[in-house]
């Protein structure tokens, strides 16, 4: 069974510990076995390639790298700063919808 974690895919999330403190981002993929998540422009590394199909030249490409989840909050779309998620049946829809405990607004 897969875990209920408090960020997806798309979300804008802040980094709250770590080298990269009080950065945002958008979360570009989740690594859900690991716990873990792609930020964009948050924890760039130097990786190094070798000369491939793909890039005939090789040498040192700046990427992504995963950042642990307890490390990272979701953005509330209303305050614009960091937030605990919460979860309850929406009145609208009857369904089971995330919501930013700070301003209680509904997520996507």
């Amino acid at each position: 069974m897969q875990k209920k974690l408090h960020i997806k895919k798309g979300d804008i999330v802040e980094v709250i510990a770590g080298d990269f403190r009080g950065q945002q981002g958008k979360v570009l993929e989740v690594l859900v076995k690991k716990d873990r998540a792609i930020v964009e422009g948050v924890n760039i590394i130097s990786k190094h390639t070798k000369p491939n199909q793909k890039n005939q030249q090789g040498g040192i490409v700046k990427k992504e790298a995963s950042i642990h989840l307890s490390n990272i909050l979701l953005v509330d779309p209303k305050t614009g700063k960091h937030t605990r998620i919460g979860r309850k049946i929406s009145e609208k829809t009857n369904k089971l919808v995330r919501y930013a405990k700070k301003s209680g607004e509904e997520l996507k």
